[in-house]
């Protein structure tokens, strides 16, 4: 009797007695609810575009604002991947286009599009600006933190000491690729960039 009397008094996982015969049917009921409930994922927002064939992707708080690419004018002893400088909302700003930067083929536009016309995504790092020239309008996606692993070492630019590929993103059978605009260019360049 005397042992009886101590099981039943004695608590459960979640806090509460058992009922006698050892079950505890509230916190099976609780642990139920709580796998019911959405668990709150981080979001992460990017602004997704072409290079190649390739769908690359940046932050969106990396990102200043997306404009119809102004006329540049090109400027001498520039790295190869420097279009040029613009006037854009009245700041003076280096535009580079990214698959000059990483040797990338360019892919064929699709019917419709006009050539003359790009778009430039403004980047605004600590110490300088940069415009990066896409052919295509960039799209804005909104995906789970999850969804983005972390880039496997070997896919790094072995002359560049940081690492500028912050992950790849999953979404349906698509990949992009994740950038990290404030390690795109090395500390030469953009010392090149300001002078």
């Amino acid at each position: 009797m005397a042992k009886q009397n101590q099981t039943a008094e004695k608590p459960s996982e979640n806090g509460k007695t058992a009922e006698p015969g050892g079950t505890a049917a509230p916190a099976t009921e609780e642990k139920k609810a709580a796998q019911a409930q959405p668990v709150n994922e981080e979001m992460v927002h990017l602004i997704v575009f072409k290079l190649g064939a390739e769908s690359y992707g940046i932050k969106i708080e990396q990102v200043k604002e997306v404009t119809i690419t102004p006329a540049t004018t090109r400027m001498p002893r520039t790295p190869h991947f420097v279009k040029g400088v613009a006037n854009i909302r009245g700041d003076i700003i280096a535009i580079i286009d990214l698959e000059d930067r990483f040797n990338i083929r360019p892919a064929p536009l699709p019917d419709g599009l006009n050539p003359d016309i790009t778009y430039t995504l403004v980047i605004e790092a600590k110490g300088y600006s940069i415009g990066v020239t896409v052919k295509e309008m960039p799209q804005s996606l909104n995906l789970q933190m999850s969804k983005i692993d972390k880039a496997p070492s070997f896919l790094q630019d072995a002359n560049i000491s940081e690492n500028f590929i912050e992950g790849l993103a999953r979404t349906g059978d698509r990949l992009i690729i994740v950038l990290d605009m404030y390690k795109i260019l090395t500390q030469d360049e953009v010392r090149e960039l300001n002078s």
